[in-house]
């Protein structure tokens, strides 16, 4: 049964299970505790509460928070432990005291920021969070980007008369920012919205579980059959970004051996300050023929998502020929939507790649099939418990 279905006694008879798993520290639980948290609210508020809540009091936090980050309210309530007046906090943003002080006491209520006594706001771990650079970034990101698609989305679907949009330059994203490009065409034409992606990307998995993780893949086989004799390339990170997935397997398993290989867009890889010598990086398009030859392992991690099944299918078929026969790896980063009882992390997903790319996410047949037509077979599928990504590995057929 959906937690969303229970009674209120009964989802906090659950909260109670499942917090005691929490203390514990069993993997699964933290994220079960949420979802049981949102499905308690669910069955208690009123329809009326609903409708407030989703209509204006979410998106004032939303709004109100693009506004924190560029006045820096959350760096002045950081960098003063005793808490500032709404006046003070106004002062050193140099805006009206009456607006601060308005907005500041929402962020109170939607437990954004702390209040400690009259007037008085203090730092959170959630404010103090979002100055750090990648969380700043998709407060930004989330609003200025994503935020404009979602928001026009029903007046578009509605222009189309509720077709399903599967068109890179003709979707919810062109009619919100009134453009013909692709969305990472965009970013390339615009900045400082690219790196503001891609910092973002690096927090959008922070704390998550990792496949690089204890019980998640046993990334040990790497390095046990990794045979150097022709190539050096332990991973080729392909759409890697800036290489945070490879920063991570190195810095968790540092005594792999052979070489990590990032591989992006020029646009991408120009913008990487330093790879602190623990990988090495190579502009390419993974379109064309993959040019570093029988690596231990392929790695894709939410490339795939952002293309319909023929690019995906015409992205796998370069890889193949650089691939070695039993010895070489596909490894798969992705979600997989689960036939029922989809968490909002996955469901979410699946709308963001639908309003930014008119894409979705695929469940396991569509990537079988997927897989399949490109000249792969899957050999296994390896998940966390409540893990919104899984790790398909996959080898030629």
């Amino acid at each position: 049964m959906s937690p969303s279905s229970r009674t209120p006694e009964a989802i906090l008879s659950e909260l109670q299970t499942i917090g005691a798993a929490y203390a514990e520290k069993k993997p699964g639980a933290r994220e079960q505790l949420i979802n049981l948290s949102q499905a308690l609210i669910s069955s208690l508020e009123l329809p009326s509460e609903a409708i407030q809540r989703m209509g204006w009091a979410e998106p004032a936090r939303a709004a109100h928070c693009r506004i924190a980050v560029e006045l820096k309210l959350f760096e002045a309530l950081r960098d003063n432990g005793e808490g500032l007046s709404a006046k003070e906090l106004a002062a050193k943003a140099n805006a009206d005291d009456v607006l601060i002080a308005r907005i500041i006491k929402h962020l109170v209520a939607m437990n954004v920021v702390g209040e400690d006594g009259v007037d008085k706001f203090i730092a959170t771990p959630l404010s103090n969070a979002l100055t750090e650079p990648k969380y700043r970034d998709g407060i930004i990101y989330t609003y200025d980007v994503a935020g404009p698609s979602f928001r026009g989305l029903p007046e578009y679907l509605k222009s189309i008369k509720y077709a399903h949009p599967t068109d890179l330059t003709n979707g919810p994203f062109q009619a919100a920012h009134k453009t013909q490009l692709p969305f990472f065409a965009w970013l390339d034409q615009n900045p400082p919205y690219l790196q503001i992606f891609n910092n973002y990307m690096a927090a959008y998995r922070a704390g998550k579980p990792s496949w690089v993780d204890p019980g998640f893949y046993p990334v040990d086989q790497l390095g046990e059959g990794f045979n150097p004799s022709n190539n050096e390339a332990l991973l080729v990170d392909v759409g890697g970004g800036l290489g945070h997935d490879l920063q991570e397997l190195r810095q968790k398993h540092p005594s792999l051996p052979g070489k990590l290989i990032l591989q992006d867009r020029p646009e991408v890889i120009i913008s990487i300050e330093s790879s602190k010598g623990v990988f090495e990086s190579a502009c390419h398009d993974f379109f064309t023929p993959q040019p570093v030859k029988d690596a231990r392992a392929y790695y894709l991690h939410s490339v795939l998502h952002d293309w319909g099944d023929d690019d995906c299918v015409r992205i796998l078929e370069q890889l193949k020929p650089a691939m070695k026969p039993g010895y070489s790896k596909l490894l798969i980063n992705e979600i997989i939507v689960p036939s029922q009882h989809a968490t909002w992390p996955i469901t979410s997903m699946d709308q963001l790649v639908f309003v930014l790319g008119a894409m979705r996410e695929r469940t396991e047949g569509h990537w079988q099939d997927l897989l399949k037509k490109a000249g792969f077979k899957i050999v296994q599928i390896y998940s966390y418990e409540m893990g919104s990504e899984s790790l398909i590995e996959a080898e030629v057929a």
